[in-house]
Order: structure tokens, then C-alpha cells, then sequence
């Protein structure tokens, strides 16, 4: 029976204190403002792939609210991120609505995609859900490839989504602004609409008791936390945000196919937010710097050993920062500490 009792107690995930879910201001505006003035000094093929990381980031966020903040693990992201982009493209392509609009409709069929999903996995836990969810991630490319969804996927040959051109008002004050830096603030602005909304969501009281319940089921469930609304609350607004993710992406890359959201993409979200910090928000940023341009920098090595380079740059990343950049920016801030004292 003990033995039950420390089991059950042990935290899934490391517990992160409230205020180190989010930077303090002077970093936030700093960092802000390196965003901001990033596309201005860069061609627009690092403008596009800077995109791609702020989508990632998204993403990356996303599955930190519910394995951070809920201790739930999932293999499963890339299939509500599949989700998410399709669902964009075809009202772009098919209904003709306008690309911003079909954002909040990706988020909120993902949400409820992702609490329906929430609810059978609410028996599972630990490795059991982190086999259920990769068991959706694998099996979502090969959904959309039935031909019941032909007409509206486009089946194996996936959907071209429009690019969306600048705002006319630039041009009308003379300023040249190009869809890839367009893109590339709207991007930016939604992600910190989002970062900024879930940093308040996890100071909420929804936030601690998800948080409660990651830390020690049986205990929350005595203090009154209605666990199974929780959990799958978690599910149904981490799938929520990885579906605008997913839109964001399909908009990006102008193109949406089953064989370009497979479990790959999900691993590579996960290892995301390892390296970002597990339970740390504004660690996705750095998780999703890592998924763009490692990838990148492995291949640029040696073309042939791409992916024992890849692994050699993570287990060198893990062995020096065991708990992810988070750990990086508290070593830091401590430094800094000290040379104010």
C-alpha cells in the first residue's frame, strides 16, 4: 500500500513555480524587440523559416500546458496540428474565407477534437497515454487519405493554400512590405496573443488546478479538483492551440498533405519542449529554434551523418542543460544578480 501511495504522489513532471511561467519584463521587452527588427536585416528565406519558428513555438507552447502544467503526455500533437492546418486550407480554398478568419475555427474544432479525445484517455496515464496519443498521431495521415475526404483534402495530393499578400494601407504609405515579412508579424502577433493569454490561463485558478493535479492526483481530487473536467480541459486547450498553430503553418508553407504531419513532426514538438524546459513557457521559443535550425545545421555537417550529427547535438544539449533552456536563463539571471551585488 505504501508503495501505491509514493508512486502515486511522485510528480510526473518538475513543479515550476508560478512567476517563473513567464519572462520578466525587461527580457520580454528585449526579446520583443529583437523579434520585431529580425525581419528587416534577413533575406526572406530566413524571414519564412523565423515564421516557422514562431509557428513552432505556438505548438511547442501548447504541448507545455499540458504536460508542464497538467503532467499529461503526449505523442500525439502532430495529428490536432494536422488537424488545424486542413481545416484552414480547405475554408480558405474552398469557402474563400479570409485567412485570419479560419484561425479561431482550427482553434475551436481542434478544442473540441481534443476534449472528445481527453475523454476515453482519462483511464490512462503515464506511458498508456503516451502510447494512446501516438497511436492518433500515426493513424492521422492515413485518415486523411481516405477517399470520403478526397474532395475536400485533396487525398494524397494534399491542397495549394493562396499566400496571403500585405495590407494595402502599407502601400498607401508608402511603404514595400512583402508577404513573407507580413506573414512573418501577423505570425508574431498572434503568438504573443496567445503566450500571453496562456501565461494568465496557468496563473488562473483552471491553471492551479491543473498544476495541482500534476503534482499529486489524490490530493487534488481531495481538496475538491474535479480531475477528469481538468485533464480533458488540458487536452481540449493544448489541441486548441496546436490546431492556430497548424492553420498558422498551412498558411506559411502554402501547401497541406497527409505525409508532411506525421509522427515525426510530433516527436520533434516533444523535443521541443525538452530542450525548451519542461513546464516553462517561454522556453517553447528556444524548443522551437532548435526544431528549424539544428535539423539544419546537422545536414549542413555532413549530409550523409545528418541524423547522427542531430543526435550528437542533442544528447551534447540534455548532458549540459538536463532541464532545458530554462535552466540556461536562470544561470543567467543568477549571474546578473551577482554583478549588481
Amino acid at each position: 500500500m505504501s508503495t501505491v501511495q509514493e508512486v502515486s504522489s511522485a510528480p510526473v513532471v518538475a513543479a515550476v513555480p508560478k512567476k517563473a511561467m513567464s519572462l520578466g519584463p525587461v527580457a520580454s521587452l528585449v526579446l520583443l524587440a529583437l523579434l520585431a527588427i529580425t525581419p528587416f536585416f534577413v533575406k526572406n528565406f530566413i524571414i519564412f523559416q523565423m515564421t516557422m519558428v514562431l509557428i513552432y513555438a505556438i505548438a511547442v507552447l501548447a504541448l507545455n500546458i499540458l504536460t508542464g502544467a497538467s503532467g499529461q503526455f503526449s505523442l500525439g500533437q502532430s495529428a490536432f496540428y494536422a488537424l488545424g492546418a486542413y481545416t484552414s486550407a480547405i475554408l480558405i480554398e474552398h469557402a474563400g474565407m479570409n485567412y485570419a478568419l479560419t484561425l479561431p475555427f482550427a482553434g475551436i474544432i481542434c478544442f473540441i477534437a481534443g476534449f472528445l479525445f481527453g475523454l476515453p484517455a482519462l483511464r490512462l496515464s503515464g506511458i498508456y497515454l503516451a502510447l494512446a496519443t501516438f497511436a492518433l498521431a500515426v493513424a492521422m495521415p492515413q485518415l486523411l487519405k481516405l477517399g470520403v475526404f478526397e474532395h475536400w483534402t485533396g487525398g494524397v495530393q494534399g491542397l495549394v493554400v493562396t499566400k496571403p499578400d500585405a495590407p494595402e494601407i502599407f502601400a498607401s504609405m508608402g511603404l514595400k512590405v512583402s508577404q513573407d515579412m507580413w506573414l512573418y508579424f501577423f505570425t508574431l502577433v498572434v503568438a504573443i496573443a496567445i503566450y500571453i493569454v496562456s501565461v494568465n490561463l496557468l496563473k488562473s485558478r483552471s491553471g492551479r488546478a491543473m498544476m495541482s493535479i500534476r503534482d499529486n492526483e489524490i490530493a487534488a481530487s481531495a481538496m475538491g479538483v474535479d480531475v477528469a473536467l481538468y485533464k480533458t480541459l488540458a487536452f481540449g486547450v493544448s489541441a486548441g492551440i496546436t490546431g492556430i498553430a497548424g492553420g498558422l503553418g498551412a498558411i506559411a508553407v502554402q501547401f497541406v498533405a497527409p505525409d508532411g504531419y506525421t509522427i515525426q513532426l510530433a516527436i520533434a514538438l516533444f523535443l521541443g519542449m525538452v530542450v525548451g524546459g519542461v513546464g516553462w513557457l517561454p522556453g517553447s521559443l528556444a524548443g522551437a529554434l532548435f526544431i528549424v535550425f539544428v535539423p539544419n545545421i546537422a545536414e549542413h555537417v555532413s549530409k550523409g551523418l545528418s541524423g547522427a550529427v542531430f543526435g550528437v547535438i542533442l544528447i551534447f544539449i540534455i548532458f549540459l542543460l538536463p532541464n532545458g533552456a530554462r535552466q540556461l536563463a536562470y544561470g543567467v539571471q543568477a549571474m546578473f544578480s551577482k554583478m549588481r551585488r
